[in-house]
């Protein structure tokens, strides 16, 4: 293998991504309003970690499930796919909204990220970040140093409405108290929801999905793994340190970081060769959740975003459990195990 070769991802990646999410999203999915966020986070990890170990690449997980100690499976740091590839960095979300997951309630996905080795953000000690997300036709219209008010007023100017036909994106969280109100001052229209961040950068930056702009703080790491998706769209992304603790300010003031630094898509992800794909776990208006059907039969939902072509699929797989089982005994089989097999 050459050595661009081993560096640059070839163009079927993104559509082996999609199986290594279809086989987490269906083992996770046995749990849906379980109640239990643990078990179906775990059915999931195990069934992308197996899933990976069949994919031409060479990747390290800089976006994981946490420390080595945190996670025992794809935890930063962990070498994952069988080697042969090109040398990438791997973002993995096996359940993006655990909570969502447990509770049976809209927007879980699982997600995976890819990009040359050394592309990603490292978010260090920092947890929080609010970021604003928006498609390709307002990308160069929004500010993160702005107020709300005023990058309402420019994304509409960008897409040619009246702020009050515009439709944002915010967890509902207490933290977005003052965000929520301003919003409604501005006159924009608001769409809650309890997690998701990830596919609420999504929503912002696909067109069609009736999700103009997403504003708040969220999760660090998932804002690198949306950055991924975005940038691949060819939206636009800005983010911004935002430590919701005492303990995290004084960390983050003990590491030096400039907390008022502007973090932009090329700074998140530095590399312009990304692929991006994400399956859905619960049924949503973005993305389908995992169906499971007569005789075996099992439906998915993916997503699958190149950022070389700027291609955007949306793929429906049809999974035939029961021509697999014929001849197998599944009673023992785990959800990660029966995943894998299906989508082998």
């Amino acid at each position: 293998m050459s050595q661009e070769e081993k560096r640059l991802p070839g163009r079927n990646l993104g559509l082996e991504l999609a199986r290594v999410t279809e086989a987490a999203a269906i083992a996770a999915a046995r749990y849906m309003g379980m109640g239990s966020q643990e078990k179906g986070d775990k059915a999931a990890a195990e069934a992308m970690r197996a899933f990976l170990r069949t994919v031409d690449l060479n990747g390290i997980v800089v976006i994981g499930e946490g420390t080595q100690e945190e996670a025992p499976t794809l935890f930063n740091g962990e070498y994952v796919g069988n080697g042969e590839g090109p040398e990438l960095d791997v973002a993995v979300g096996p359940v993006e909204g655990a909570a969502l997951l447990a509770d049976g309630r809209p927007n879980a996905i699982s997600s995976i990220a890819v990009a040359e080795r050394g592309s990603f953000w490292n978010p260090g000690n920092s947890i929080y970040m609010n970021k604003i997300v928006t498609g390709r036709e307002a990308r160069e219209a929004i500010d993160i140093r702005l107020s709300p008010t005023q990058n309402l007023h420019r994304i509409a100017e960008a897409l040619d409405k009246k702020v009050n036909e515009l439709t944002v994106f915010v967890l509902d969280k207490n933290r977005h108290a003052s965000l929520v109100e301003e919003i409604r001052q501005a006159g924009a229209r608001i769409s809650l929801h309890p997690e998701g961040d990830v596919v609420g950068a999504l929503m912002a930056a696909v067109p069609g999905t009736c999700i103009d702009v997403l504003m708040g703080v969220g999760d660090s790491s998932k804002g690198v793994m949306a950055a991924a998706a975005v940038k691949a769209l060819g939206g636009g992304m800005q983010g911004m340190r935002a430590p919701q603790r005492e303990d995290e300010k004084r960390q983050l003031r003990k590491d030096g970081v400039k907390l008022r630094e502007v973090l932009k898509l090329d700074a998140l992800v530095r590399s312009d060769n990304i692929f991006y794909a994400a399956t859905g776990i619960t049924p949503s208006t973005f993305l389908e959740g995992v169906s499971f059907g007569r005789h075996g039969n099992i439906t998915t939902q993916s997503i699958v975003i190149r950022s070389q072509t700027g291609t955007l699929r949306f793929i429906k797989g049809i999974h035939q459990l029961g021509l697999r089982a014929d001849n197998r005994n599944k009673k023992d089989s785990t959800p990660a195990e029966t995943a894998f097999e299906i989508v082998e």
